[in-house]
């Protein structure tokens, strides 16, 4: 099959990245496996860090070669003995769960019925593309901490994840306050935010906020700064209400804002370091939020297959407003 491959990822992995017709295929299904062609993928920040977490990272987590990639929407070639709710030529959309050897950057994948959902009449399969990793990720981020009403804060609204919170915020009926950089103000207010701090402009954000009170019921962070912005988060966020952690510089965030206690210093609020969980309901909620208008997918740059090498690279830039999507395949 036509895939990218990879079996290093030293100096970045998109200096390692090779093409090829004759990729080895993924092994013969199982039980509820399914058997996709890959229509189109969407590029998450996992889909190089992971790879590139170490010399071994590659060939003792994932497996080698591998192909990069997590999201997808495809059609069915072929079903387990277990998956008899799918069947061949539905298109279906979805997320591998982490990064694996049969990646999506390749015309075929496996991935469990579980973790598939119908493309929902209307949607366009680009679109459906970008919703397993980043779109769970918001929705997940804010379902089950929020209700109608209540006021969020999110920093960082113009990334992958921020794009799709802000939405699915307001959907949820909530008042949206967030944060991005000059350029993307207005951009974040067109996606609903009621307020958008500006934070090339706001000197100190700790402070900006604390002196609106204790007026938050919900806090995602998306991006893992100010340093200081979980250790007094008490002076803006209520108390009983969670803090959530999407995204940070490094491990060294997360850490110190987990293991330092308060009466040293550290935040006096619950604080969740969130891992997205693949999620069937959650995957068809946003489809449906997708297929009515309510949430609209932001799509940055869409590349031909043969474009790969560049796509990462763009992706590793962190200046793409929106998702990265690859044509893996003609639908």
């Amino acid at each position: 099959m036509k895939a990218w491959l990879y079996s290093d990822t030293t100096n970045g992995l998109e200096h390692n990245l090779t093409f090829t017709l004759e990729a080895r295929t993924p092994p013969a299904l199982r039980n509820d496996d399914v058997l996709i062609k890959v229509l189109s993928a969407s590029l998450n920040p996992a889909d190089y860090k992971v790879p590139e977490l170490g010399f071994l990272a590659p060939k003792l987590l994932i497996g080698t070669p591998a192909s990069p990639g997590m999201d997808f929407c495809g059609r069915v070639v072929a079903t387990g003995p277990d998956a008899t709710d799918l069947s061949p030529e539905q298109l279906v959309y979805g997320n591998l769960g982490k990064p694996c050897q049969f990646g999506s950057l390749a015309e075929l994948i496996v991935a469990p019925a579980s973790f598939l959902v119908h493309l929902p009449e209307g949607v366009e399969v680009d679109h459906a593309a970008t919703l397993g990793v980043t779109g769970q990720t918001a929705y997940q981020s804010l379902k089950g901490y929020v209700s109608a009403g209540d006021k969020v804060f999110l920093n960082g609204g113009s990334g992958g994840c921020g794009i799709f919170a802000i939405q699915i915020a307001k959907v949820m009926g909530c008042h949206v306050t967030t944060t991005c950089s000059t350029k993307n103000v207005e951009f974040c207010r067109g996606l609903g935010a009621d307020e958008v701090i500006d934070y090339t402009v706001e000197e100190d954000l700790v402070a900006a906020l604390g002196e609106r009170g204790v007026v938050f019921d919900h806090i995602v962070d998306h991006i893992g700064y100010p340093a200081a912005f979980y250790r007094q988060s008490d002076r803006f966020l209520a108390p009983g209400k969670t803090f959530v952690q999407v995204g940070a510089p490094g491990v060294g965030t997360f850490v110190e804002r987990m293991l330092l206690p308060g009466f040293l210093g550290g935040g006096k609020r619950r604080y969740v370091i969130f891992v997205t969980k693949n999620n069937k309901e959650d995957l068809a909620q946003l489809g449906e939020w997708v297929q009515k208008g309510d949430v609209k997918v932001q799509l940055d740059t869409a590349y031909e297959l043969e474009g790969v090498v560049e796509a990462v690279r763009q992706l590793k830039s962190g200046r793409a407003r929106g998702k990265i999507i690859v044509h893996v395949a003609k639908p």
